[in-house]
């Protein structure tokens, strides 16, 4: 019963309008206050300090930096226009495009609203061009941004594993095929969409061998990027927290190729660096005070053990999970909402005694779940991000309503990882077993 109070006051707290990282310290200030007599708040210092100085959390920065150069480095739209190139051809025409250009900006970012917003100023511009139906279209703009906290380099998957003590290399192994699979299929519903209605798929964009061949080389930044990163982890050269930090300073490079590399650029890139850090870094620390909290007074150990007499099977017991997640993510911004339950929730999941649902299976499905999160109202901040795009005067239940075709590929992905766990585990099984 504790833990659903928590829960309670938390969504409670956050109804209120007051900041996640506040309404995660009142918890554990009020909890600490109410049954220890404030003796656990004489230790904050140490927690803190335990907890702050782990090298990995280096990389969070480092790769919201990262995202930060690319997506002012106006290397986005070639991108976008180069793999419109390619894919223009199939029905729905430019919002493949949308989706090709997410995948690939997302393996080089690691954060959906960057995803978001750096595609859909790239692409936004397109609608009326090519007349697309708007409201699909810009579901699509934001349903592709969600794969940035799932194709590798990942923020949310790095936070995932300080939390639970995961393997990141083995979460980014693990986001590979789950993510190149949820971009194939979120094109599949585009294609089927508007070969029932063509109208939706707006005017053909002329394409030829000759103008794909030449846009080839727009492609090899991010390309470049994703091996400096990706590859120097699994090559042994860097740590994740070193990978980040090779990506930025290739960031830089690409953007002094593409000539928009400047101080200025630099100077914005860090600001709102330091600002996203600042709220991420706030969020983790209110939380992590708060599963300690937690923890000494066994509220962890009691959830686990009505879970256990509840006598349910390890299928019925993430069927459950699914829709806490799922119902928990309308009211809940995504990183607040893994912060908050994962402690709780990530040892049911190591107790359920299957050996196929490992932590590094569930770090996927829960990033699933919370992608699901990113485009569900009234709270899916990828909504958001993608209708402040949009010319003043637009409805914001057009993006919402034109992102509920991309929530079913999802639900269906989570059911497919429940089903076959081997969809996320045989990669990083092959590499580290």
């Amino acid at each position: 019963m504790a833990a659903f109070w928590i829960v309670i006051g938390i969504v409670a707290l956050l109804s209120a309008a007051i900041p996640v990282g506040a309404v995660l310290g009142i918890l554990a200030f009020g909890i600490d206050d109410l049954f220890l007599s404030g003796r656990l708040t004489r230790a904050i210092g140490n927690i803190y300090w335990e907890k702050s100085i782990d090298f990995l959390l280096l990389s969070a920065p480092m790769f919201i930096m990262l995202g930060e150069i690319m997506l002012r480095a106006g290397i986005a739209k070639k991108m976008y226009n180069a793999v419109a190139q390619w894919l223009t051809w199939l029905p729905g025409g430019l919002m493949h495009a949308n989706i090709g250009t997410s995948a690939l900006f997302a393996a080089t970012s690691g954060s959906s609203v960057a995803t978001t917003a750096t595609i859909g100023v790239a692409a936004y511009p397109e609608i009326e061009r090519h007349k697309y139906n708007e409201s699909l279209f810009m579901g699509s703009i934001a349903a592709g941004g969600t794969l940035g906290i799932l194709i590798p380099p990942s923020v949310g998957l790095i936070l995932f594993g300080i939390l639970t003590e995961t393997s990141i290399p083995e979460l980014y192994l693990a986001g590979f095929v789950p993510g190149i699979l949820l971009a194939v299929i979120f094109m599949l519903v585009i294609l089927i969409t508007c070969l029932i209605k063509r109208d939706w798929g707006g005017n053909k964009v002329e394409t030829s061998w000759k103008g794909r061949m030449a846009c080839l080389p727009d492609l090899a930044a991010p390309i470049l990027l994703f091996v400096a990163v990706v590859g120097s982890i699994y090559a042994g050269i860097a740590t994740p927290t070193e990978a980040a930090a090779i990506g930025v300073c290739m960031a830089m490079i690409l953007a002094a190729f593409n000539k928009t590399l400047s101080w200025k650029m630099i100077c914005d890139a860090a600001l709102g660096t330091m600002k996203t850090t600042a709220m991420i870094m706030f969020i983790v620390l209110a939380a992590m005070f708060l599963n300690f909290m937690l923890a000494f007074l066994g509220v962890t150990k009691a959830v686990l053990d009505y879970i256990a007499e509840l006598g349910l099977t390890p299928i019925e017991t993430m069927l459950i999970i699914v829709v806490f997640y799922l119902i928990l993510g309308m009211f809940m911004e995504t990183l607040s909402m893994m912060l908050t339950t994962v402690p709780l929730v990530f040892p049911i999941v190591v107790q359920l005694g299957a050996t196929e649902f490992t932590g590094v299976w569930f770090g996927i499905v829960l990033t699933l779940l919370m992608e699901a999160g990113l485009i569900t109202p009234p709270i899916g901040m990828n909504l958001y991000v993608a209708h402040g795009i949009r010319k003043p005067g637009g409805r914001f239940a057009d993006v919402a309503i034109g992102a509920i075709p991309f929530l079913i590929p999802m639900l269906i992905m989570v059911f497919l990882l429940i089903a076959f766990p081997q969809i996320a585990t045989w990669l990083p099984d092959l590499f580290y077993r």
